[in-house]
Parts: structure tokens; C-alpha cells; sequence
């Protein structure tokens, strides 16, 4: 699973990213009741999550781990436990700076000139347009985002200097400075604060007001007459946040700009990572390809974890006992046989990067007090940008437009790729889930034996903000807007292999021998007895 979360962590999303934890323990996994935790109180759960380097998003991450596995307690002790921060596969950009400095020039241009290419439909593929689904208008509608950018910045600076005035006048008024980061771990609303008529959450009238400052100077040079049209995408964010946390402030013309906003990020944040479907391939194909490689790594580690258990599961019935000391060497000498193999492959480049860092945990089948010791799940999470989100998505829509992959259907259907350029953006818990599928009634060997189901969802649904007008709108008192469910990206009753999944994402993927080398591999640990030892105590 790969998810993606924005702006401050506020009261909302600790409890959202909390609540979608559940939500994927409840109906990401087959099985019913308790069936995950039950595998991962028994070693039988196989889960790492990581994430980039941002403190936001590492204590979402912590949030989601929460609900995900029923945790109790602070995010402080969950995070330290569990999640692991790596920011080169899912913070940097550095690799595709030049193209996506080259798309946001070329996207300027269509804005500022209004001649967008998007008034046809070639075959029915709107999306493979320069530009698409930039406004025609687009010229006037920054002219009016910059006013009324100008106008909320205003209001904003008269509330600010009134509550500088009374803190100034009165000591014990409710607008004293504000403990920031205690607001940051509240799980509720302050609802002193919004009686008081205050910003929600960690925020002082000073700070909103330089956040639009920031904004209105960064729009427009007056200096220049020239617009920066990369900012329309924070000023939409802004909009939407203080629609959300901050309606109480009742700010004139705010829904005005939110409105105007949105119809220009509707075709600007699309069209940021590239403005046409090869341009979006070439630069989700630099800043995903770590992070596509490590989704293909954790794939064929699963699978070639299953042929290991399916080959141990086949000598079981063998009478000859061995020491646990023997067994764990045997379960080492193989592992190391197996990468090698497969270092040596052309076919399998997958190398198992997770058992090089940390010794790994399992039930000895021969002792698990269990129904099933041989089940076991795999789970990986990715915490990152909106950026990693927008390139991998990419990557999976245009992959069959490369040279190498002549004559090879796209891996998301028709119907996905429409619903997907309907989808103006990926907001906030919006996330992207791969899983992989064993069918028993094949034989290993077989490629039908493994396939790949792809689901997306594009996070918060702000239907509720988008139907609003300008002093009647209604939002839930916990200010937490409802998570789209997941949809599918491929066709009903189709069947994608690991096999073709791997053929179609590879030459956009970091090869294996590409990484970073890893620490020495530690040996499996089982839980077992070790019945030698246990004879020898009985003997003395």
C-alpha cells in the first residue's frame, strides 16, 4: 500500500489516519474477525512500513499503525517500533527536477496564453492532450484568484492586529500565545478556541495571516507583471483548509476563491508531472523508479517465500529429528542459495533487502499451536508525497507507451483510465494498494500461480465543500471529511500475473543490484523446542 498525506497533521487526520487503519485491517485482508491480528500476535504477519522523512507524515504513518493493528497508547512509542524513514526512495524529486521544471514551464505557457489543446478527443483518449483539462479561461481566472487572494489576505490582517490589540490590553484573554506543540497531538477539537473565535488547531491569527501573505506575494510579481502559476495548487489547499477548520471566522469571498481555485487546479495538478501521457511516463519513471523497484523486490521475495514453505512443506513428514541449531543453519544455507540463484538470473533480479537488516521472526510449523502455521501475509507500507503518488500512478497508466513494451495493453483498463482523468486530483489519504493473490489449485511453477490486483482510492471527498455556497454549507463537527472507497483499476474477471506486471514496470523500476548494499543477514529465528536440549536435562 502506498499513501499519500498532506499539510499539517491536524486533530482530523490523526483520527482519519487512525480510522483507515481499521479499515484496511477490516476489508484489505480475506478472512473474517480477527484474522490479521490474530497472524501477527502468532509471527505469522510479515509487516514493515516506512516512510518519508517528514515528522507529519512519519506520525501518520504511526496513526494508521495504530488502528491497523488495534495498538493502544501515545504515536511516540508506535513510531520508534515500527515505522522506519527512508526519504531517498520516498522524498526526493532530484531526479526528475529538469523534466518536471520543463512541464511546469510548458503548462505556464497554455495557462497564460488560454490555448489549450483539449478541445478535441482523439479516439476517445481525451487524456493524451497537451494540457488536459486546463480551462480555456484560464488567463481571467488568475486575474480574479489574484484579487480575491488579495481580498481573504486583508481580512486576515485586521484579525490578526485585533488580536494583537487585545493581548496588548488584557493578559488574561483567551488569545494568549498558543502551546503549538501541545495542539499538535490533540485528537479533538478545541472548542475554546473556535468559541473564542480563534483558528483551529496549532495556528495564531500572525501565522494565517503570513501564510496568505505568502501566498498573494508569491502569485503575483507586482515588479514583474508576472504571475507564478505553481502556486495555484497551495492557495486551493489553503482554501480548502480554512473551508474546513477555519469556517467559524467566517471569511468574506472565501468560497469564491475556492471555487475559482479549483477550476484552475483542476488542470494544473494533473498536468504538473508531465502535460501529456509520455511526459508524465518519463517523470514518474525518475522520481518513482526506487520506489517501484522496492514494490517489485517485495513482490517475488512473497512468492519466492512460498515456494520455500511449500518445498518444507513437502519433507515434513520426515521421522529424523534435528537440533534446532542445525535447522536454522539449514534455513540460512538456503536463503543464501536462493538470492544467489536468483542474482545470477535473468529472469528473477529480486534480492531480499529486508532479511539483510534484521533477523526475521516465524513459527516452526512443527510446533505452532495453530490451525494453519503455513499461512502467513506480507504487508508493506509506503507513507509519502503527493508527488510519488501522482509518478506512480503514472507509471501504471502509460507504461504500455514505452518503446520496449511495442504492442502491450495497458495494465489499467478503459473504464479506470476515464474515471482516473475525471479524478482531478489525489487528495489527502488517498493511497494505491497492490496484492498479490496465491491460487493453491496450480502448480508453482505455473504463472497463473500469482496474480496482482491494483485498487486506488483518491482519498477525501470534498463533495461536502464543492456543494457549499457562501454562508450555508454543512460539515461534520469533527471537521473529517469521508474516505473514498477503493476502486479497481483493471477490469472485472481479468487476470494480471506477477509475471506480466513485472514485464510491464520493470525498465521503469531501479534494479535490485542497483540499491544500496545491506548489512549482513542474521539468522532466521524459530520458535521451537529444541529436543536435544530438552533430552539432555531430562538425562541429568
Amino acid at each position: 500500500m502506498i499513501l499519500k498525506y498532506g499539510g499539517v497533521l491536524t486533530h482530523a487526520g490523526r483520527k482519519q489516519a487512525e480510522e483507515l487503519g481499521r479499515y484496511f485491517r477490516n476489508n484489505m485482508y480475506p478472512s473474517e474477525g480477527p484474522g490479521l491480528l490474530r497472524l501477527h500476535s502468532t509471527y505469522r504477519h510479515d509487516l514493515k512500513i516506512y516512510s518519508s522523512d517528514e515528522g507529519r507524515v512519519q506520525m501518520s504513518a504511526a496513526a494508521f499503525a495504530k488502528g491497523l493493528l488495534d495498538l493502544e497508547g501515545d504515536l511516540t512509542p508506535i513510531l520508534v517500533s515500527l515505522v522506519s524513514k527512508d526519504s531517498s526512495m520516498l522524498d526526493g524529486l532530484q531526479d526528475g527536477t529538469i523534466e518536471i521544471s520543463e512541464a511546469k514551464a510548458q503548462l505556464h505557457d497554455i495557462i497564460i496564453s488560454s490555448k489549450v489543446a483539449n478541445g478535441g478527443d482523439p479516439a476517445g483518449f481525451p487524456w493524451m492532450v497537451d494540457g488536459a483539462d486546463v480551462s480555456t479561461n484560464a488567463a481571467q481566472l488568475l486575474t480574479d484568484l489574484a484579487e480575491l487572494t488579495k481580498e481573504i489576505t486583508s481580512q486576515v490582517k485586521r484579525l490578526s492586529d485585533d488580536e494583537n490589540e487585545e493581548v496588548a490590553t488584557d493578559s488574561d484573554s483567551p488569545n494568549h500565545p498558543y502551546d503549538q506543540a501541545k495542539a499538535l497531538w490533540r485528537t479533538e477539537i478545541d472548542m475554546d478556541r473556535i468559541a473564542a473565535g480563534l483558528p483551529c488547531g496549532s495556528e495564531s491569527f500572525l501565522l494565517m495571516f503570513a501564510r496568505w501573505k505568502k501566498l498573494e506575494r508569491d502569485l503575483y510579481n507586482e515588479r514583474k507583471k508576472r504571475f507564478d502559476t505553481t502556486q495555484i495548487p497551495d492557495i486551493y489547499d489553503s482554501c480548502k483548509y480554512d473551508l474546513l477548520h477555519n469556517s467559524h471566522l467566517n471569511l468574506n469571498g472565501l468560497h469564491d476563491l475556492f471555487k475559482v481555485s479549483q477550476l484552475l487546479a483542476d488542470g494544473v495538478i494533473p498536468n504538473e508531472y508531465g502535460i501529456n501521457p509520455k511526459q508524465k511516463l518519463k517523470i514518474g519513471s525518475k522520481i518513482a523508479r526506487r520506489l517501484l523497484g522496492k514494490i517489485l523486490i517485495d513482490l517475488h521475495n512473497t512468492r519466492r517465500e512460498i515456494t520455500e514453505v511449500a518445498a518444507e512443506s513437502s519433507t515434513r513428514h520426515d521421522p529424523i529429528v534435528v537440533s534446532s541449531t542445525k535447522r536454522k543453519e539449514r534455513c540460512y544455507h538456503d536463503s543464501v542459495r536462493n538470492e544467489n540463484f536468483e542474482g545470477s538470473s535473468t529472469d528473477e533480479k529480486s534480492v531480499d533487502l529486508d532479511s539483510h537488516k534484521e533477523t526475521k521472526y516465524c513459527l516452526d510449523p512443527k510446533y505452532a499451536n495453530v490451525l494453519d502455521p503455513e499461512r502467513r501475509v506480507r504487508t508493506r507500507l509506503y507513507f509519502t508525497s503527493e508527488s510519488h503518488i501522482h509518478s506512480l500512478m503514472n507509471v501504471l497508466r502509460y507504461c504500455y507507451l514505452d518503446e520496449s513494451l511495442n504492442g502491450e495493453e495497458s495494465l489499467i483498463c478503459k473504464n479506470a483510465s476515464d474515471h482516473l482523468f475525471k479524478t482531478k486530483e489525489l487528495d489527502y489519504m488517498s493511497y494505491i494498494v497492490l496484492r498479490m493473490f496465491e491460487n493453491t489449485e496450480v502448480p508453482l511453477e505455473d504463472p497463473k500461480r500469482f496474480r496482482i490486483e491494483m485498487t486506488y482510492s483518491r482519498g477525501a471527498d470534498i463533495s461536502c465543500l464543492e456543494s457549499a455556497t457562501n454562508t450555508d454549507y454543512f460539515l461534520p463537527d469533527d471537521h473529517t471529511m469521508q474516505i473514498m472507497e477503493p476502486e479497481q483499476l483493471q477490469e472485472v474477471g481479468s487476470y494480471l500475473t506477477l509475471d506480466k506486471f513485472d514485464k510491464m514496470t520493470r525498465p521503469f523500476a531501479m534494479p535490485a543490484e542497483d540499491f544500496p548494499p545491506a548489512t549482513p543477514q542474521c539468522l532466521a529465528v524459530r520458535f521451537c523446542e529444541d529436543i536435544e536440549s530438552q533430552g539432555a536435562r531430562r538425562q541429568h
